[in-house]
């Protein structure tokens, strides 16, 4: 079969890969260090910006590490693959489905109940955060859109809204995007099929490119949240399809040039820590802005942890429990629930960035997807390598 994998070509989990969790933990610290002894760096940084309107739309700093956080991504991928999934139809038909019709919709309804209802108490009734206007609008101050209000914040117009609101918008960014990136990982060792894995990857992207907006959208105003269409098409256009054009162009001009066996073994291995080292660089930044909310407030991490745990467990157990009704192999249910539980917090990092701000509760939430996603994804794989009888060969 097209799809199947070939154990002769698996290759273990990268240093920066295995030591992901430890790695975001010590640019938490580094972050909060830097905001207290040098608060000025990480907003001199994001003042570097694409205007549009007057209005700061895109973080070149930050654009340029999502960059390298996805272009590594996209360059493995190779799409010719896309038109043999007829073949694993009920696997890629089953990641659709929980990808796009049910994990946005469970992210947002755990969200609201725990950040809204269950942790409102904690989080604050009356704490608040500022982020951007959505591009283009121009309330006068006082003014109130969805479930804030606009205010002057030094000599800029910002939208006030409740914290946990802010929060529940990073979670929802995290809901709608499936991961395309390190769910290589989680196949890879949970003994899954890598071809159907790179397969599920690629037509995820390109799903993203249609449903991504359009379900950010949508779920940010059932929130009553500030729905920045123009900046979250523009993030679209930035964070998937700028890399993925040029992963697909790049990877076959390499590959006519220098060969298949060049491109695999130098021009990967080049790549490969270069996501993780933006990656960090964008968090370092990220935790600079939001060390005095942390150190107020420890416990914050944790009640934007909880929704997001149950969230992923529950996602994986729906996948993995359909996969075995379908009937599929175990090397094909794997991947199938791994890359639904997974987000892409790449992309949800950028996204929250852009449309919040880099000092939001947004973004701070889809860093915190970023810490709980190893060690949480780690469990899961065990679960998936302890129950491998359930499925057939």
């Amino acid at each position: 079969m097209a799809l199947e994998e070939n154990d002769s070509s698996r290759k273990p989990i990268s240093f920066f890969e295995r030591y992901l969790t430890l790695w975001v933990v010590l640019c938490i610290g580094g972050g909060i260090v830097l905001g207290k002894i040098a608060p000025g760096v990480a907003k001199a940084l994001d003042s570097m910006a694409i205007s549009v309107r007057g209005a700061p739309v895109v973080s070149v700093p930050i654009a340029i590490c999502l960059f390298l956080m996805m272009y590594p991504i996209m360059v493995k991928i190779d799409f010719s693959e896309v038109i043999k999934a007829g073949r694993s139809g009920k696997a890629v038909g089953l990641t659709l489905i929980l990808n796009w019709a049910v994990k946005p919709f469970t992210m947002y309804g755990i969200s609201v109940l725990f950040l809204g209802t269950v942790f409102y108490g904690l989080i604050g009734p009356e704490a608040t955060d500022l982020v951007k206007l959505p591009c283009g609008l121009d309330l006068d101050s006082g003014a109130n859109h969805g479930a804030g209000t606009v205010v002057l914040q030094d000599g800029v117009k910002m939208l006030q809204i409740p914290l946990w609101r802010s929060y529940l918008a990073g979670c929802i960014l995290l809901g709608i995007a499936p991961c395309t990136a390190m769910v290589l990982v989680w196949g890879y060792l949970a003994k899954g099929n890598d071809g159907l894995t790179l397969v599920m990857v690629a037509i995820n992207s390109l799903t993203m490119l249609l449903l991504y907006g359009v379900l950010g959208g949508f779920l940010l105003g059932i929130g009553r949240l500030p729905v920045p269409w123009q900046a979250l098409l523009l993030s679209i256009a930035i964070y998937v399809a700028l890399p993925l054009v040029a992963g697909y162009l790049s990877r076959r001009w390499i590959i006519q040039n220098r060969g298949l066996v060049w491109f695999e073994e130098k021009f990967l291995r080049f790549l490969t820590p270069a996501t993780i080292i933006a990656l960090l660089a964008t968090l370092v930044l990220l935790f600079s802005f939001k060390g005095n909310v942390i150190v107020s407030s420890p416990f914050t991490i944790l009640w934007i942890a909880v929704p997001l745990f149950l969230q992923t467990v529950l996602i994986f157990c729906l996948g993995y429990g359909m996969a075995r009704i379908l009937g599929l192999s175990y090397r094909n249910a794997a991947p199938s629930a791994m890359i639904g539980a997974s987000n892409h917090f790449e992309v949800a990092i950028a996204t929250a960035t852009m449309l919040f701000g880099l000092s939001s509760g947004a973004a701070l939430a889809t860093v915190v997807g970023v810490l709980i996603e190893v060690p949480v994804m780690l469990m899961l794989v065990k679960i998936c390598l302890r129950t491998q009888f359930w499925f057939k060969e």
